[in-house]
């Protein structure tokens, strides 16, 4: 019962981290029709200037708010200096032009910190367990990234679908020459859209620094599981990448700590270690495969009205 209920929690934390990442890359491809492959390189921008800000002032929480202030700032740079040249563009002119902007922070983290990865210390109030049930105690930490998670999924919920800037970004969405036509400044409009975005994509980085290595790439292997939930969750759909999210962050977590003893009844021991991971990832392929099938436009598109 222990088991099950931390797995669920862990299930279910990594989903909303998943969700941070995919809400911003789903705003960014639905409403301005950008297919942005360094969206992954932001949320490694994020944790790395978590890590360098909290040393600095030797706090996390004000580590965390300026590395979320500075992923904000460096969105919306990049979006002014390089993709806003891109608008209007073949999406293979997106995916060659945002592949080099990979490579270019990659390049860029290698000289300013160097190859060797960063680690982000937790305070000692966030690193006690905190009893959730009887006899069942989570870490305060994976606890406080649930609560913070939800509650910028509601934020951005009612932001996009309860307030005026998101009524002009869900009409941009569905007709972009129609709102330049009102007189709404569409530039300005996409570079907020796209500021957004990085910080959501720096959010999610920065929350999952202290639990993993800050490492050059980091982002790139999250991304491709943010593009499968954004395709089942439907483009441009905040809660689509929401569901999605916890359906995928179920299944890779639920996955790699269930399916080991399962296969290990007609596998070895270290052959179904290693399966486990590789076949919960196809069980993700496999959901994605099936929604493109079914439901090309995901299960919960977006509602632009």
């Amino acid at each position: 019962m222990l088991l099950v209920v931390e797995q669920f929690l862990n299930g279910l934390q990594f989903g909303l981290l998943l969700f941070l990442l995919a809400a911003g890359l789903t705003l960014v491809f639905g409403i301005m029709d950008l297919v942005n492959l360094a969206h992954g390189s932001l949320y490694m921008m994020g944790a790395y200037f978590a890590a360098t800000f909290a040393a600095w002032t030797g706090s996390f929480l004000l580590g965390a708010l300026m590395a979320l202030g500075a992923t904000l700032v460096l969105g919306i740079v990049l979006e002014m200096s390089a993709l806003r040249h891109l608008y209007g563009r073949d999406h293979l002119d997106h995916v060659l032009a945002t592949f080099g902007l990979i490579l270019f922070f990659n390049e860029a983290v290698r000289l300013i910190w160097g190859p060797a990865g960063l680690a982000l210390p937790l305070p000692a109030w966030l690193t006690v367990p905190v009893p959730i049930l009887p006899g069942i105690h989570y870490p305060a930490y994976r606890l406080a990234i649930i609560v913070v998670a939800l509650l910028v999924a509601l934020l951005l919920y009612l932001g996009v679908m309860r307030t005026r800037i998101g009524m002009l970004i869900r009409a941009g969405a569905s007709n972009r020459e129609m709102i330049g036509a009102l007189g709404i400044n569409i530039k300005l409009l996409y570079t907020l859209v796209f500021g957004l975005g990085a910080a959501l994509a720096g959010l999610a980085g920065l929350m999952q620094a202290p639990i993993l290595t800050v490492q050059i790439g980091m982002g790139e292997n999250i991304l491709i599981l943010a593009f499968v939930i954004i395709v089942i969750g439907g483009i441009g759909s905040i809660r689509g990448a929401f569901l999605a999210a916890i359906f995928v962050g179920m299944i890779d977590t639920l996955g790699r700590a269930f399916l080991p003893n399962l296969l290990r009844q007609v596998l070895s021991g270290a052959a179904a270690s290693t399966a486990a991971p590789a076949l919960s990832s196809m069980l993700i392929y496999l959901l994605m495969a099936i929604v493109l099938v079914v439901r090309p436009e995901g299960l919960f598109p977006a509602n632009r009205r």
